[in-house]
């Protein structure tokens, strides 16, 4: 800006819109470059990364001694990473947790947390080093192995990856959320992947559908520290690995461990990944307090080393795997767990990639640091070569170099001129020490130089063939698997597969309501309440004014209640969800959405196994299949169509083979069920033909049985088909009037109320 632009002021005038857009995105990029998201090449963030190269520049290997992470995270945080001590601190720690990571980068010695969620002790106390698994993703970093950069403050340098000799990215996965992007990739199994990049190498076009497959590998699914049970369906895992996003289902591994005298409890032994024990244990004793999981008793912890945690059922009785299902379904025993391999793509682009992309890049970049290994190594013996063919002419011709040593003024230069020597050869001539002239000294040289020849002639043709290269790749990935297979403690698949349990949803939600008996008492106006307890008389209950007891009924908490309204409509209403008893109830046509202008017709207990005789005023109806009318919505199930004017009159349990059936007009018929077809819904056929009126009452009943009716006084009549016999006929006639006794109501059972 030029001198006269400036204000006089000293103030310069800046767009807020552009200075805040140019700087959030300076923020978002350094967010996820340099720390959310981890490099497909090595499966590190920034900070993992510098952790572990400061710890081996402290000389931290496995098996050396170990040193206090204090030591550590100073070296990190003062040369490499200018970020808080604890956020460091936190990364080493979780770098050595076996619960968090697969397969530990981190040694550690002194408390560092565990599955109940304690956090570790501070720095000052605990003690660290590398292990085996690290030693592999930093091997080969003083052979030129990696490209370095400048530190933050430019005093030092660091690498920009590690070479990652270890698939680490998917063996130990990652977590992170950058800005407008996250990353979520579970642990796997490390022989696992190595057999899917064999695979890879062996052919490039190798579909995703052969490289992940639960029954024949090579990758089976996660493989998580804290072990669990995988539930997701084959075709959701597939489907997940190949677009790189998706989730898997994992449930804790449990089973029935038997008592005395028939007893049972469940025991826990594995919890779901990144799950806190303690926190787990208790929400489900919280739940239990609740009265929301009415088959569970008790819930307590017994673990030691491992997981033991004990859920006791309520009664010897109860199903452990629908006690188990209800327990997934409320509690963190079930976990889901995302997938969105979200990775720096080749160190610089973040991109959402499958697995047989991740794979692909993980092997290209084993290949170059194979390729830089090899150029550094050659140059290596390139400039031994040199030295070693110096000493040979040097020992070939040792009186002459004697004498130009003792007598030349400037024996450097006659050494050069007079063997044609390199500066070199000829300076490390002059500094070879008089001990290094035996003639076993010349015999080891001739050795070394032609062992080097040949290893020369071995990189050489290495880095003159690809197919070569990629057999070398494949070899080091094969020590890999060896190192780490299932048949090692470390290898060892933890994480099994399953299927969800056989209950449906239906059961676990009457799983989930605590069993209680109850009276169900209807209003006249469609008023409904539930009173605790089977109640026998409940003549003395009040209702509002205007109002009278329409029916009552003994049921559970865990019942369902069909609802019939006079459109043809059934609306499902669980028992457990009724207003009790204390007040006047609840209108039904506020708890469902029936419509405008219809009424409650019958108030039932479900009864999933009965078929019913759906039945409509004007004496027409059809049986159906009771598990087939719940409604899973407040609107209901059509079931009944009707004629105009018509309307649904009973649902009549289909109990018997014979149907007895009397209209308003006194007209008594009987005839087999049989001739009443089973429909899901419909109009239904005749059943009765009246000239005028409709349908009174309708009952089934079983021919060898007898028909009963009670009428007002409480008497019970019964009469035989042969009794009955004058008013057997056919469905759709219309019948005669009824056998003396007959309620003059018209109906088999007095009204209540």
């Amino acid at each position: 800006m030029g001198q006269d632009l400036i204000p006089s002021d000293g103030i310069e005038p800046v767009n807020l819109r552009e200075a805040l857009e140019e700087r959030y995105l300076a923020y978002a990029l350094s967010t996820i470059m340099h720390r959310a998201l981890p490099d497909v090449r090595d499966g590190l963030k920034p900070v993992h990364r510098r952790v572990l190269y400061a710890m081996r520049l402290l000389r931290l290997d496995p098996g050396a001694a170990f040193k206090k992470c204090a030591r550590v995270v100073g070296d990190v945080i003062g040369k490499y990473h200018p970020h808080g001590d604890q956020s460091v601190y936190d990364a080493l720690v979780r770098l050595a947790q076996d619960f968090s990571q697969r397969y530990p980068l981190i040694d550690g010695q002194g408390n560092f947390g565990n599955v109940d969620g304690d956090n570790a002790a501070a720095m000052r106390y605990t003690e660290a080093r590398l292990t085996e698994v690290a030693r592999l993703l930093l091997d080969g970093l003083d052979e030129d192995a990696v490209d370095f950069r400048e530190t933050y403050d430019g005093t030092d340098r660091e690498p920009v990856v590690l070479p990652g000799a270890f698939p680490n990215l998917l063996a130990n996965g990652s977590s992170g959320i950058a800005v407008g992007m996250a990353t979520s990739i579970p642990p796997h199994n490390a022989a696992e992947i190595c057999d899917a990049a064999m695979r890879l190498i062996d052919d490039p076009e190798t579909p995703i559908e052969k490289l992940v497959d639960r029954v024949n590998g090579p990758v089976r699914g996660p493989d998580f520290p804290t072990g669990g049970v995988l539930v997701e369906s084959e075709a959701s895992v597939l489907e997940a690995y190949r677009t790189g996003r998706g989730a898997f289902r994992v449930r804790a591994r449990w089973e029935k461990e038997e008592l005395e005298r028939g007893a049972w409890q469940v025991v826990i032994t594995e919890i779901p990944y990144q799950v806190q024990k303690a926190r787990l244990i208790e929400k489900i004793a919280e739940l239990v307090n609740e009265r929301k999981l009415p088959l569970v008793e008790d819930v307590r912890d017994e673990s030691a080393e491992d997981v033991r945690v004990v859920i006791v059922p309520k009664s010897r009785n109860v199903d452990p795997a629908l006690m188990m299902e209800a327990l997934f379904r409320l509690s963190e025993l079930e976990s889901r767990i995302p997938l969105n391999m979200n990775v720096l793509s080749r160190g610089q682009v973040p991109n959402v990639i499958g697995l047989r992309q991740v794979l692909r890049e993980w092997l290209d970049h084993r290949r170059e640091v194979l390729l830089r290994r090899s150029r550094h190594r050659l140059d290596e013996i390139v400039r031994r070569l040199e030295l070693l063919e110096g000493f040979i002419i040097a020992y070939l011709n040792l009186d002459e170099v004697i004498r130009i040593i003792r007598e030349e003024d400037e024996p450097k230069k006659v050494l050069i001129a007079t063997f044609s020597l390199t500066e070199t050869q000829a300076e490390a001539i002059l500094n070879m020490r008089l001990r290094n002239l035996r003639k076993l000294e010349e015999m080891e040289i001739r050795k070394e130089h032609a062992e080097l020849t040949d290893e020369k002639a071995k990189i050489e043709t290495l880095l003159g063939s690809e197919a070569r290269q990629w057999k070398t790749v494949r070899w080091e990935i094969s020590k890999v698997r060896a190192t780490f297979g299932p048949e090692t403690p470390l290898g060892k698949r933890r994480t099994g597969f399953g299927e969800a349990s056989a209950h449906g949803a239906e059961d676990v939600t009457q799983a989930l309501i605590e069993r209680e008996p109850i009276t169900v008492v209807i209003s006249e106006k469609g008023w409904i309440r539930a009173l605790k307890g089977h109640i026998a008389d409940v003549s003395g209950l009040a209702f509002k004014a205007g109002d009278k007891l329409k029916l009552a009924f003994k049921a559970e908490t865990t019942d369902k209640l069909m609802v019939l309204a006079d459109n043809g409509k059934i609306f499902t209403l669980g028992a457990d969800r009724l207003p009790g008893g204390r007040s006047t109830g609840e209108p039904i046509r506020l708890m469902v959405d029936m419509d405008d202008g219809a009424d409650v017709v019958d108030v039932f207990v479900h009864r999933a196994e009965r078929r019913l005789l759906m039945v409509s005023s004007d004496g027409f109806g059809f049986l159906t299949a009771e598990a087939d009318l719940v409604a899973t919505t407040r609107k209901g199930r059509q079931v009944l169509n009707l004629a105009d004017g018509a309307k649904a009159r009973m649902a009549v349990a289909a109990e018997g083979d014979t149907v007895a059936i009397i209209g308003e007009n006194r007209k008594f018929l009987v005839f087999p069920l049989a001739q009443v077809p089973e429909m899901a819904r419909g109009k239904g056929v005749r059943l009765q033909r009246y000239k005028d009126g409709g349908v009174a009452d309708v009952r089934v009943f079983a021919a060898d049985k007898g028909l009963t009716w009670t009428d007002t006084s409480g008497r019970v009549f019964l009469r035989t088909m042969a009794d009955l016999s004058d008013w057997i006929g056919d469905r759709a006639t219309a019948g005669r009037l009824p056998p003396i006794g007959f309620p003059k109501s018209n109906s088999f059972e007095p009204k209540a109320g």
